[in-house]
């Protein structure tokens, strides 16, 4: 597995991050001992870094992990970098929440559920703009220096609300999503973390499973499934990406490769990206996505790519408040 320095922090990270948005119950129902086997399998490959979050079925997410990676997790601690966030509180009233209390409990509720004593890298799930960035900066500061985390991110920040965040303590790491279908980041976004040096994590690099190959346009999903309300994935602008996705996939094959390991490729090709996150729910999937570091794109190969895409629609996702 390949490896990359995490911006500015000292974490050495694998290109690929396991992702654990799936075993939340907000893709509909999944096994949670075929999703520790695949964290297993992952590990195994020469993954190291796994991303996880307190709101992913409310603590779920975070145990399964760290059931699945229990023996290093006590014995050799620094062997895996544990990635989570916070500051989200979906369904409520304030469903983004960055004050001090509510992030400070945040962070103690995930200590207890993956039974840990720090956390690697703690990220602002979404910006709340009821709360100061600067605050909030200070507020993870406190953390820092209690030894509860170590390194400090944000999630589905834009350019000016990681400035305001800098002027109390740097972002280390941004978490954004990013994929053929998904690309409003390169415009301020990704200038700007080059710029600074911020370890850049994207999620959804497989468009949510658009650019997976494995969908056509009478795919269903379960309703506890966020999916089954997204514009993304239904009518004309799912048949356009989904035609599309087509196209890919004759050009993947013609490389030798899978659409899903060229979409992943063609993000990790992307300067200013550190890392792509991807999930899975059994051994299978995880080994045809850690494939994907082998892809190498030439400029000529992105370049088609672009011609390609160019006739797809540009797509949205979920939030706090609910789903586009």
């Amino acid at each position: 597995m390949e490896m990359t320095r995490l911006g500015k922090t000292e974490l050495q990270v694998s290109r690929i991050a396991f992702g654990t948005w799936q075993v939340s119950g907000e893709w509909g129902s999944y096994d949670a001992d075929q999703a520790q086997r695949a964290i297993r399998h992952a590990l195994d490959l020469g993954v190291n870094f796994f991303d996880t979050a307190q709101a992913y079925g409310f603590g779920q997410s975070e145990e399964v992990l760290a059931n699945a990676l229990r023996s290093e997790l006590d014995r050799d601690r620094d062997s895996v970098v544990i990635a989570t966030k916070g500051g989200i509180n979906p369904g409520t009233d304030r469903p983004r929440d960055s004050r001090r209390e509510y992030l400070r409990s945040g962070v103690e509720s995930s200590l207890t559920a993956m039974k840990i004593d720090h956390i690697d890298l703690y990220q602002i799930h979404w910006p709340d703009e009821q709360t100061p960035f600067e605050d909030t900066a200070g507020y993870l500061q406190e953390l820092v220096d209690e030894g509860k985390i170590r390194h400090v991110g944000v999630s589905n920040f834009d350019q000016d609300q990681m400035a305001a965040f800098d002027r109390r303590r740097p972002v280390e790491t941004l978490q954004p999503p990013y994929h053929l279908f998904r690309r409003h980041i390169e415009d301020g976004v990704l200038p700007y973390v080059r710029q600074h040096d911020i370890g850049t994590l994207v999620y959804s690099p497989l468009g949510s499973g658009l650019l997976t190959g494995t969908m056509d346009e009478n795919t269903t999903f379960e309703d506890s499934d966020w999916r089954s309300q997204a514009s993304a994935f239904r009518g004309e602008k799912f048949r356009q990406n989904l035609a599309v996705v087509e196209r890919l996939e004759e050009f993947a094959a013609d490389k030798g490769c899978e659409v899903s390991q060229l979409a992943i490729a063609w993000v990790l090709a992307q300067d200013g990206i550190d890392v792509a996150i991807v999930g899975a729910r059994s051994d299978k999937n995880i080994e045809r996505s850690l494939a994907a570091v082998d892809v190498r794109l030439s400029s000529d190969d992105l370049a088609e790519i672009e011609k390609i895409t160019a006739d797809g629609v540009q797509v949205t996702g979920a939030s706090p408040e609910g789903v586009a």
